[in-house]
């Protein structure tokens, strides 16, 4: 089995591509500070799997640290990189803070990976990186335009640092660009852990549901969309997970043609913020009240992806519907409820 490090491992993405990877035959360690994640779904990955895994409390923005790690694990095959701070508004209000965490922490992990000889490097990337597009679905080559906000400028710098690095290493690399992931594993034991007040639609949707949150602000109805809202590509937490485990094979197959490569992730679907209000409705018969606020500081209009390469060359098939988005994200929701003492950490964010 090759041993892969999954930095993030404690987050929302992180801890579903452990399971996968698990069940596809890899050994896995995390390195996770906890500072916007949560230790508790290590529980639920152990659950699943019947797989302890072992987590670094470490930040990564302390090179010595980070340095132990690899140190301490001589076998490292591969790393996914999923640690990062990702809220598009507080990265508007905190620009410096997201520069430094997401971008410092990549430089030294880079540099444990030039020193060890890293064979497979997996980036964490974001539609975010097309900014505003000319033209919907976008794909691998599409261009990108300034990023809607420092996050998504960490995005861009992240994958041109990779790109560089891959230039003059004999790291192969894979830039994953996600669009919206969203629901839960179906087993309702790991999902979205965001405990302070939640940034991404889904969870604002179900906390609302549930009487969490007093009810959910669209931010814009006057879009040239269909409603007048934003589109997004919603895709299945579980299905973007399993496409980390072919990214890997794929490197560790050699098929890969450039250095790094790039695969969009999203199911080619575009749906209105409107219309997931609606699907949410319809799948689980619950009222939502929601009223129209002003439009979003860093916002992308419209996006939604061309996954045909991902389909192509990775194999990678998604299998969840929307309605199964919303319909596991409910039954996470329900289970939090269940378990308050998932709520007792720190902010949390998703990773």
């Amino acid at each position: 089995m090759k041993k892969i490090l999954v930095t993030g491992g404690c987050g929302y993405i992180g801890s579903h591509t452990i399971v996968d990877l698990i069940e596809n035959g890899f050994d896995i360690i995390s390195v996770d500070n906890n500072s916007r994640s949560s230790e508790h779904l290590l529980e639920g990955i152990e659950k699943i799997t019947g797989k302890k895994v072992k987590n670094y409390k470490v930040d990564l923005c302390d090179f010595n640290d980070t340095y132990a790690i690899f140190e301490e694990n001589e076998d490292i095959a591969g790393i996914i990189h999923f640690a990062a701070y990702k809220a598009v508004g507080e990265s508007v209000e905190k620009p410096l803070l997201y520069f430094e965490n997401n971008l410092v922490s990549l430089i030294n992990l880079l540099k444990c990976v030039e020193f060890f000889k890293i064979p497979y490097f997996v980036f964490s990337s974001s539609c975010t990186v097309y900014g505003n597009p000319d033209h919907i679905p976008v794909t691998e080559t599409t261009p990108t335009k300034a990023a809607e906000s420092p996050y998504g400028y960490t995005k861009q710098m992240g994958e041109q640092i990779i790109g560089e690095f891959a230039h003059v290493n004999n790291t192969s690399c894979v830039l994953l660009r996600y669009f919206n992931p969203a629901g839960a594993h179906p087993s309702a034991l790991i999902g979205e852990l965001p405990i302070d007040k939640p940034q991404n639609l889904v969870p604002v949707i179900t906390q609302s549901a549930i009487g969490k949150l007093p009810g959910i602000t669209v931010f814009g109805n006057n879009y040239a969309t269909r409603d007048g809202s934003c589109v997004r590509d919603f895709i299945h937490v579980s299905d973007l997970a399993h496409a980390h485990t072919l990214a890997l094979q794929y490197l560790v197959e050699q098929k890969n043609q450039k250095n790094p490569e790039i695969f969009n992730l999203g199911t080619g679907s575009g749906i209105t913020v409107l219309e997931t209000i609606k699907t949410f409705e319809k799948v689980t018969g619950l009222p939502l009240n929601y009223t129209i606020g002003a439009n979003r500081p860093g916002d992308v209009i419209a996006i939604y992806a061309n996954n045909d390469k991902a389909r192509q060359q990775l194999g990678w098939q998604p299998r969840f519907t929307l309605e199964d988005i919303l319909s596991t994200a409910w039954a996470w929701e329900q289970k939090l409820k269940e378990d308050e003492k998932l709520f007792t950490g720190k902010n949390i964010q998703l990773n």
